[in-house]
C-alpha cells in the first residue's frame, strides 16, 4: 500500500531528491517550494508528484496548501519539514538584520508551520512519522553564519518537543543533520562565505573537508537513505532523534 509523503523546499536539492526517492518507492508525494520553475522541472521528471507553490513561511500560503491536501488525501503517513535558506553570511554585528530575520523566518518559523499541521492530522490518526531538517550548524558553533546556526538549533530543541508531544499518540519525530551536501545550494553557500571571510571558493572548500573525519561532503542520496530508513517498519522504535549524515563533523571553523 503506497503512503502519502509531504515535503516542504521539495523542489530541488535534498527536497527533490526525498521526493523522487519515495516516488520511486511507490508512494504518493506532494511537496511545496517557494520556486515555481523548480517544480515545473521536478514535475517533467516525475508527472505523478503534486506541486504547490508556497512559502513555507507564509500561514496563509500553507493553510491553503493544507486544506488542498487534505481535499486529496485522507489520511498522511510522512512529513518532512524540510524547506530553509541559507541566509546571509557575515560577522553579526555587519548582517542585515532583515536578510537574518527572513533566514530564521524560513527555517524555524516555516518549519513550525508545517509542523502544527502534521501534528494535528497524526495526533488523529494515531500514527505518523514528522522529519525535520536540521543541520551540523544545529549542533555546533558556526562563525560568519549566526542566523542560520540559530535556526538550525531552534529545529533540535522543536525536534525533541516534538517528540514528547506526540510519542503518547503514536507519531515519531526525528530530525536529519547534514553536513555540506553536494549542490547548487551549497555551490551558494560556499560563495557567500568566501566573500564574507575574505577567503577563496576553493580554500573554503577545503575546510569544510578538514573539519570532517571521513574527509567527505555527502550526497542527497545519502539523505535519502536515511529518511527512507527512518519511514520503514525497521525505525518503528526511533524518535526524539537527532540524526547527523556528515562524515562525522568535527568543526564547522577548522
Amino acid at each position: 500500500m503506497s503512503r502519502r509523503i509531504f515535503i516542504t523546499g521539495g523542489g530541488s536539492g535534498i527536497g527533490s531528491g526525498l521526493a523522487k526517492r519515495f516516488l520511486s518507492l511507490g508512494d504518493k508525494v506532494a511537496v511545496t517550494d517557494v520556486d515555481q520553475a523548480a517544480l515545473e522541472v521536478l514535475k517533467i521528471s516525475h508527472p505523478e508528484v503534486l506541486t504547490f507553490q508556497a512559502d513555507a513561511s507564509s500561514e496563509v500560503e500553507m493553510r491553503a496548501v493544507f486544506a488542498q491536501l487534505e481535499e486529496l488525501w485522507d489520511s498522511v503517513d510522512v512529513v518532512c519539514a524540510n524547506a530553509g535558506t541559507g541566509g546571509p553570511a557575515g560577522r553579526i554585528e555587519e548582517l542585515d538584520l532583515g536578510a537574518a530575520s527572513a533566514c530564521i523566518e524560513v527555517n524555524l518559523m516555516g518549519a513550525m508551520i508545517t509542523c502544527a499541521w502534521a501534528a494535528k492530522r497524526m495526533r488523529a490518526q494515531g500514527a505518523g512519522l514528522i522529519v525535520l531538517t536540521s543541520s551540523t550548524a544545529g549542533q555546533h558553533g558556526y562563525p560568519f553564519r549566526a542566523p542560520y546556526a540559530a535556526a538550525k538549533w531552534g529545529i533540535v530543541g522543536l525536534t525533541k518537543t516534538l517528540a514528547m508531544e506526540l510519542g503518547e499518540a503514536g507519531v515519531r519525530v526525528n530530525a536529519i543533520c547534514p553536513g555540506a551536501v553536494e549542490g547548487d545550494r551549497m555551490d551558494r553557500v560556499v560563495a557567500n562565505e568566501a566573500r564574507a571571510k575574505g577567503m577563496s571558493e576553493q580554500d573554503v572548500r577545503a575546510q569544510y573537508v578538514t573539519g570532517v573525519s571521513l574527509k567527505t561532503w555527502v550526497t542527497v542520496e545519502d539523505l535519502a537513505d536515511t529518511v527512507e530508513w527512518l519511514a520503514s517498519p525497521k525505525a518503528s522504535k526511533i524518535s526524539g532523534q537527532i540524526i547527523a549524515i556528515d562524515g562525522h563533523t568535527e568543526t564547522l571553523n577548522p
